[in-house]
């Protein structure tokens, strides 16, 4: 196998900002506190192509319901590499967990945005069966797998991104 990337912390800064903005009810040092617990993406076995991402806090999701968690987590890696999101698959299978961008796509250039390329995942518990999700703090939720791409022949892509959602179109 390559190795061809490496997950890192955004900043303490960056993380207590992300939670104050998304969880005005955590204190700062509620956030200080789940940013030091915060454990980087692994893979659970040796065949695994994976890298799970854990919970920096425990939640509730009803059925219907929506959660953006700011995972506290950046990575860089190589260009022509990119990193696509997914929910656990069991957690897929048993609630309909779903992240609301159907697959989350990092690309390799997102590291040196203004935010440090921060993580956040936006999911969705589309449960048909009235089961209300329960992830507790360190509980592996989503997971990332990295994936070399190919560009054309005659590509001419010369923009440097800043940001996330949208930051590579005007629409």
């Amino acid at each position: 196998m390559r190795r061809i990337a490496q997950f890192f912390k955004v900043s303490p800064d960056n993380f207590i900002q992300a939670m104050k903005d998304e969880f005005p009810e955590y204190t700062q040092e509620d956030s200080r506190d789940i940013y030091d617990s915060i454990e980087l993406p692994k893979r659970a076995t040796k065949g695994s192509a994976g890298y799970d991402f854990f919970a920096p806090f425990s939640f509730s999701l009803p059925p219907g319901s929506s959660i953006k968690v700011p995972t506290g987590i950046r990575v860089k890696m190589e260009e022509g590499w990119v990193l696509k999101l997914y929910p656990r698959s069991g957690l897929g299978f048993k609630y309909r967990l779903q992240l609301n961008n159907t697959v989350g796509i990092i690309d390799s250039d997102y590291f040196f945005s203004d935010n440090e390329g921060h993580m956040f995942a936006k999911i969705t518990n589309d449960s048909n069966e009235g089961k209300t999700l329960e992830i507790g703090a360190g509980t592996g939720f989503m997971q990332g797998i990295f994936v070399e791409y190919g560009i054309t022949v005659d590509d001419e892509a010369e923009s440097v991104r800043n940001g996330g959602f949208g930051s590579t179109t005007n629409s």
